[in-house]
Protein backbone atom coordinates (compact mmCIF):
# COMPACT_ATOMS: atom_id res chain seq x y z
CA UNK A 1 0.00 0.00 0.00
CA UNK A 2 1.40 3.48 -0.94
CA UNK A 3 1.66 5.83 2.28
CA UNK A 4 3.85 8.29 1.01
CA UNK A 5 5.19 10.11 -2.32
CA UNK A 6 7.75 12.11 -2.91
CA UNK A 7 8.53 14.53 -5.65
CA UNK A 8 10.52 16.21 -7.84
CA UNK A 9 9.94 19.59 -8.22
CA UNK A 10 10.80 21.17 -11.57
CA UNK A 11 9.36 19.25 -14.70
CA UNK A 12 7.18 17.28 -12.36
CA UNK A 13 4.79 19.92 -10.33
CA UNK A 14 6.07 22.67 -12.80
CA UNK A 15 6.26 22.22 -16.59
CA UNK A 16 10.27 22.47 -17.19
CA UNK A 17 10.73 24.43 -20.13
CA UNK A 18 7.97 26.44 -19.88
CA UNK A 19 9.15 27.39 -16.55
CA UNK A 20 13.29 27.22 -16.95
CA UNK A 21 13.40 27.74 -20.71
CA UNK A 22 12.00 31.20 -19.98
CA UNK A 23 14.88 31.76 -17.08
CA UNK A 24 17.73 30.41 -18.81
CA UNK A 25 16.79 32.87 -21.66
CA UNK A 26 16.82 35.35 -18.65
CA UNK A 27 20.12 34.56 -16.89
CA UNK A 28 22.33 33.97 -20.55
CA UNK A 29 20.94 37.80 -21.62
CA UNK A 30 21.87 39.23 -18.71
CA UNK A 31 25.09 37.51 -17.38
CA UNK A 32 26.34 38.23 -21.03
CA UNK A 33 25.34 41.81 -21.11
CA UNK A 34 24.28 42.25 -24.77
CA UNK A 35 27.33 39.92 -25.98
CA UNK A 36 25.85 38.14 -28.55
CA UNK A 37 28.79 35.89 -29.30
CA UNK A 38 28.95 35.12 -25.13
CA UNK A 39 25.18 34.76 -25.74
CA UNK A 40 25.44 32.23 -28.21
CA UNK A 41 28.32 30.62 -26.46
CA UNK A 42 26.65 29.79 -22.87
CA UNK A 43 23.76 29.03 -24.90
CA UNK A 44 25.71 26.05 -26.38
CA UNK A 45 27.50 25.50 -22.97
CA UNK A 46 23.96 25.13 -21.18
CA UNK A 47 22.63 23.17 -24.19
CA UNK A 48 20.20 25.48 -24.65
CA UNK A 49 18.10 26.92 -27.77
CA UNK A 50 17.67 30.67 -27.60
CA UNK A 51 15.41 31.04 -30.75
CA UNK A 52 13.06 28.30 -29.06
CA UNK A 53 13.98 29.38 -25.51
CA UNK A 54 14.09 25.59 -24.78
CA UNK A 55 16.80 23.05 -23.13
CA UNK A 56 17.92 20.24 -25.91
CA UNK A 57 17.00 17.05 -24.30
CA UNK A 58 20.94 16.34 -24.06
CA UNK A 59 21.70 19.71 -21.41
CA UNK A 60 23.92 18.59 -18.43
CA UNK A 61 21.56 21.55 -17.05
CA UNK A 62 18.14 19.16 -16.61
CA UNK A 63 18.77 16.90 -13.36
CA UNK A 64 21.69 19.98 -12.28
CA UNK A 65 21.92 21.12 -9.12
CA UNK A 66 22.30 25.23 -9.08
CA UNK A 67 26.23 24.47 -7.95
CA UNK A 68 26.59 22.23 -11.35
CA UNK A 69 24.34 24.47 -13.74
CA UNK A 70 26.88 27.89 -12.29
CA UNK A 71 30.10 25.27 -13.14
CA UNK A 72 28.80 24.37 -16.66
CA UNK A 73 28.56 28.55 -16.88
CA UNK A 74 31.54 29.67 -15.59
CA UNK A 75 33.19 27.85 -18.58
CA UNK A 76 32.10 31.19 -20.35
CA UNK A 77 31.65 33.98 -18.00
CA UNK A 78 35.43 34.24 -17.11
CA UNK A 79 36.17 36.27 -13.99
CA UNK A 80 32.75 35.23 -12.44
CA UNK A 81 32.59 32.74 -9.09
CA UNK A 82 30.53 30.27 -7.63
CA UNK A 83 29.70 32.48 -4.67
CA UNK A 84 28.80 35.70 -7.06
CA UNK A 85 27.07 33.90 -9.41
CA UNK A 86 25.16 31.52 -7.35
CA UNK A 87 23.35 34.22 -5.30
CA UNK A 88 22.21 35.87 -8.46
CA UNK A 89 20.74 32.82 -9.54
CA UNK A 90 18.67 31.64 -6.85
CA UNK A 91 17.24 34.88 -6.46
CA UNK A 92 16.09 34.74 -9.92
CA UNK A 93 14.64 31.11 -9.64
CA UNK A 94 12.74 32.44 -6.45
CA UNK A 95 11.02 35.08 -8.74
CA UNK A 96 10.05 32.95 -11.33
CA UNK A 97 6.45 32.33 -12.14
CA UNK A 98 6.15 28.47 -12.50
CA UNK A 99 4.02 26.97 -14.77
CA UNK A 100 2.04 24.19 -12.87
CA UNK A 101 1.85 21.08 -14.45
CA UNK A 102 -1.78 20.26 -13.18
CA UNK A 103 -3.61 22.63 -10.90
CA UNK A 104 -1.51 21.67 -7.99
CA UNK A 105 -3.83 23.04 -5.03
CA UNK A 106 -6.94 20.56 -5.78
CA UNK A 107 -4.35 18.55 -6.51
CA UNK A 108 -2.53 18.13 -3.61
CA UNK A 109 -5.93 18.92 -1.45
CA UNK A 110 -6.69 15.64 -2.86
CA UNK A 111 -3.67 13.94 -1.84
CA UNK A 112 -3.55 14.94 1.62
CA UNK A 113 -7.56 14.09 1.86
CA UNK A 114 -6.17 10.93 1.07
CA UNK A 115 -3.85 10.55 4.22
CA UNK A 116 -0.71 10.17 2.01
CA UNK A 117 2.38 11.62 3.40
CA UNK A 118 4.24 13.93 0.74
CA UNK A 119 7.89 15.19 0.11
CA UNK A 120 9.66 17.60 -2.20
CA UNK A 121 13.42 16.29 -3.46
CA UNK A 122 15.11 18.72 -5.68
CA UNK A 123 18.14 19.45 -7.38
CA UNK A 124 16.79 23.12 -7.01
CA UNK A 125 18.01 25.28 -3.76
CA UNK A 126 15.82 24.74 -0.75
CA UNK A 127 15.37 28.33 -0.49
CA UNK A 128 13.77 28.95 -4.12
CA UNK A 129 12.08 25.76 -4.14
CA UNK A 130 9.95 26.82 -0.66
CA UNK A 131 9.78 30.03 -2.54
CA UNK A 132 8.19 28.36 -5.28
CA UNK A 133 5.57 26.28 -3.46
CA UNK A 134 4.71 28.96 -1.49
CA UNK A 135 3.55 30.84 -4.72
CA UNK A 136 1.90 28.03 -5.68
CA UNK A 137 -0.03 27.63 -2.44
CA UNK A 138 0.94 24.71 -1.62
CA UNK A 139 3.78 24.60 0.46
CA UNK A 140 2.12 23.54 3.65
CA UNK A 141 0.71 20.41 1.77
CA UNK A 142 4.42 18.83 2.11
CA UNK A 143 5.61 17.04 5.09
CA UNK A 144 9.54 17.55 4.22
CA UNK A 145 11.46 19.89 1.64
CA UNK A 146 14.52 18.96 0.39
CA UNK A 147 17.07 20.49 -1.71
CA UNK A 148 20.23 20.07 -3.25
CA UNK A 149 21.74 22.07 -0.27
CA UNK A 150 19.45 21.16 2.72
CA UNK A 151 22.49 18.62 4.08
CA UNK A 152 21.16 15.05 2.17
CA UNK A 153 23.00 15.88 -1.28
CA UNK A 154 20.88 15.93 -4.73
CA UNK A 155 19.89 13.57 -6.93
CA UNK A 156 20.60 10.45 -8.35
CA UNK A 157 22.05 9.62 -4.39
CA UNK A 158 19.17 8.64 -2.13
CA UNK A 159 19.85 11.02 0.54
CA UNK A 160 17.02 13.05 0.45
CA UNK A 161 14.82 10.15 0.17
CA UNK A 162 16.22 8.36 3.16
CA UNK A 163 15.45 11.11 5.50
CA UNK A 164 12.39 11.58 3.74
CA UNK A 165 11.58 8.45 5.29
CA UNK A 166 13.11 9.07 8.24
CA UNK A 167 10.61 12.02 9.04
CA UNK A 168 7.61 10.57 8.21
CA UNK A 169 8.16 7.52 9.90
CA UNK A 170 7.74 5.20 6.44
CA UNK A 171 9.81 2.91 4.83
CA UNK A 172 10.70 2.66 1.24
CA UNK A 173 8.81 0.09 0.16
CA UNK A 174 5.59 2.30 0.78
CA UNK A 175 6.49 5.00 -0.98
CA UNK A 176 6.82 6.09 -4.28
CA UNK A 177 9.49 8.70 -6.26
CA UNK A 178 7.84 10.60 -8.95
CA UNK A 179 10.44 12.68 -11.23
CA UNK A 180 10.84 13.70 -14.69
CA UNK A 181 14.50 12.68 -15.29
CA UNK A 182 16.57 9.72 -14.73
CA UNK A 183 17.99 10.87 -11.74
CA UNK A 184 14.87 10.65 -10.01
CA UNK A 185 13.74 7.46 -11.06
CA UNK A 186 17.21 5.87 -9.77
CA UNK A 187 17.18 7.74 -6.92
CA UNK A 188 13.92 6.15 -6.13
CA UNK A 189 15.07 2.59 -7.29
CA UNK A 190 18.25 2.85 -5.04
CA UNK A 191 16.52 3.89 -2.06
CA UNK A 192 14.25 0.81 -2.27
CA UNK A 193 10.76 3.28 -2.91
CA UNK A 194 8.40 2.81 -6.63
CA UNK A 195 9.59 5.25 -8.97
CA UNK A 196 7.18 6.95 -11.52
CA UNK A 197 8.33 8.97 -14.43
CA UNK A 198 6.38 11.79 -15.81
CA UNK A 199 6.95 13.38 -19.55
CA UNK A 200 6.16 16.85 -18.28
CA UNK A 201 9.96 17.46 -18.48
CA UNK A 202 12.24 17.10 -21.26
CA UNK A 203 13.30 13.60 -21.30
CA UNK A 204 11.16 11.27 -23.57
CA UNK A 205 9.18 8.35 -22.21
CA UNK A 206 11.86 5.81 -24.17
CA UNK A 207 14.83 7.36 -22.13
CA UNK A 208 12.49 7.24 -18.48
CA UNK A 209 11.01 3.95 -18.93
CA UNK A 210 13.71 1.26 -18.16
CA UNK A 211 14.49 3.55 -14.88
CA UNK A 212 10.84 3.52 -13.93
CA UNK A 213 7.71 1.03 -12.37
CA UNK A 214 5.25 3.19 -14.85
CA UNK A 215 5.67 6.19 -17.43
CA UNK A 216 2.32 8.68 -17.07
CA UNK A 217 1.83 12.16 -18.74
CA UNK A 218 1.68 13.74 -15.95
CA UNK A 219 1.13 13.96 -12.32
CA UNK A 220 -2.75 14.06 -12.58
CA UNK A 221 -2.18 10.51 -13.92
CA UNK A 222 -0.78 9.27 -10.36
CA UNK A 223 -4.24 9.11 -8.69
CA UNK A 224 -5.61 6.66 -10.95
CA UNK A 225 -2.72 4.64 -11.56
CA UNK A 226 -2.52 4.28 -7.03
CA UNK A 227 -5.87 3.23 -7.48
CA UNK A 228 -5.21 0.39 -9.40
CA UNK A 229 -2.27 -0.84 -8.26
CA UNK A 230 -4.33 -1.35 -4.99
CA UNK A 231 -7.03 -3.45 -6.74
Amino acid sequence: MIKGIIFDKDGTLFDFNATWGAWAGMMIRQETRGDAGKAAALADAMGYDMKAERFLPCSVVIAATVEQTAQVMLNVLVGETLQTLIPRMNAAAAALPQVQAVPLIPYFDDLKARGLKLGIATNDAEAPAIANLQSAGIKDHFDFIAGYDSGYGGKPETGQLRAFCQQTGLVAPDCVMVGDSTHDLTAGKDAGMRAVGVLTGPAPAAELAPFADVVLQNIGDLPGWMDAEAL
